[in-house]
């Protein structure tokens, strides 16, 4: 089925643009423009050899807005626009999954923190969302992305990665290896509280990235891309907003030096905290700075893992994509360990 026949699911006129918005890892996604009723939206593929079961991202996004919606949150929720046979998700003859939202005008997101303002106001609107989804009786939060933060597994994956890797990728590889290997245990904590139910189950985002917050004016205006949202502990939010937001680089930078900002990484903190600090509980808040080491450090496992295996998850735009995303975030890592007295 051609594109233009998953439109005519979703909208009546013929009259509109299609325009490609090619920034994401994941999904395939359109800015839709709507030239009869002046209306935007974003349309997009689901990925499915990612969400094997895109159902439950439409269903968790509904209960999500449910959520914000009774907890008066401050931010504008991310609507899904239903088919004209009134369904949040059509399927193309490959049996592809497609879905629709409002479009948010006059916003605009950011690859890289700019400054330390922005990355306070950033932080603070990802506990502002957490602390409204958070709430006492938990809806049916189903997981898209089954041992997404399984850190064990993350680990094993590596480890089969490594022994049965192309010697020619180890060989190109070896600095990287030699690091990762060097903190193969820098997890174990994180393994050894979850598995002995020490933290809290929570909602989470499961991609804070900055990318995934529209700005007006240099302030917040939506946390977009519910595709992540799960049942986890919020220590993995914090690490992640830890990770993207004080890299002084584009994380495909793989001659970065010195990509860490100390100055960031405190304002993420204090912004984060903002809403939930009364919300959270010992192990929690004794917690945040060794789950952004952790978190970084997962995260060059994983790109380390990919190139490993030919880089099959993530988009790549050249062969060794996977293994400057890795130095990029093994030098993070040591910037913020360096700052941390680790």
């Amino acid at each position: 089925m051609e594109i233009n026949d998953i439109v005519a699911r979703f909208i009546r006129t013929r009259h509109y643009n299609l325009s490609p918005i090619n920034d994401g890892l994941i999904n395939t996604t359109y800015l839709l423009e709507d030239l009869d009723q002046q209306k935007k939206f974003i349309l997009q593929k689901i990925n499915h050899s990612v969400f094997r079961k895109p159902e439950t991202i439409i269903n968790n996004h509904i209960l999500i807005n449910q959520l914000l919606e009774k907890g008066n949150y401050p931010l504008q929720p991310v609507i899904p626009v239903l088919s004209l046979d009134g369904n949040f998700m059509v399927k193309d003859k490959n049996e592809d999954s497609w879905r629709m939202t409002a479009f948010i005008e006059d916003t605009s997101t950011f690859f890289r923190i700019p400054d330390i303002e922005t990355a306070y106001a950033a932080a603070k609107a990802i506990g502002c969302f957490l602390n409204t989804i958070n709430v006492k009786d938990i809806p049916d939060i189903q997981t898209p992305l089954p041992d997404f933060v399984n850190f064990e597994k993350r680990i094993s994956d590596y480890k089969v990665a490594l022994q049965s890797a192309d010697q020619k990728l180890k060989d190109t590889a070896s600095s990287e290896i030699a690091m990762t290997n060097q903190l193969l245990s820098l997890p174990q904590q994180w393994i050894d509280m979850v598995s002995g139910c020490v933290l809290p189950q929570r909602i989470i985002h499961g991609d804070p990235n900055v990318r995934n917050i529209l700005f007006r004016a240099s302030k917040p205006v939506s946390i977009i891309d519910l595709d992540t949202i799960m049942i986890s502990t919020l220590l993995y939010d914090f690490g992640d907003i830890s990770r993207s937001y004080t890299n002084n680089t584009n994380e495909d930078d793989g001659n970065a030096t010195e990509n860490f900002n100390a100055e960031v990484y405190q304002a993420v903190k204090e912004g984060f905290l903002s809403d939930l600090d009364e919300k959270l509980v010992p192990e929690e808040r004794e917690n945040l700075d060794y789950a952004a080491q952790v978190v970084i450090y997962i995260q060059a496992v994983r790109f380390l893992t990919d190139y490993l295996n030919g880089n099959t998850y993530y988009s790549t735009q050249y062969p060794e994509h996977n293994l400057d995303r890795t130095r990029n975030q093994l030098e993070l890592l040591k910037g913020l360990r360096a700052y941390l007295k680790c």
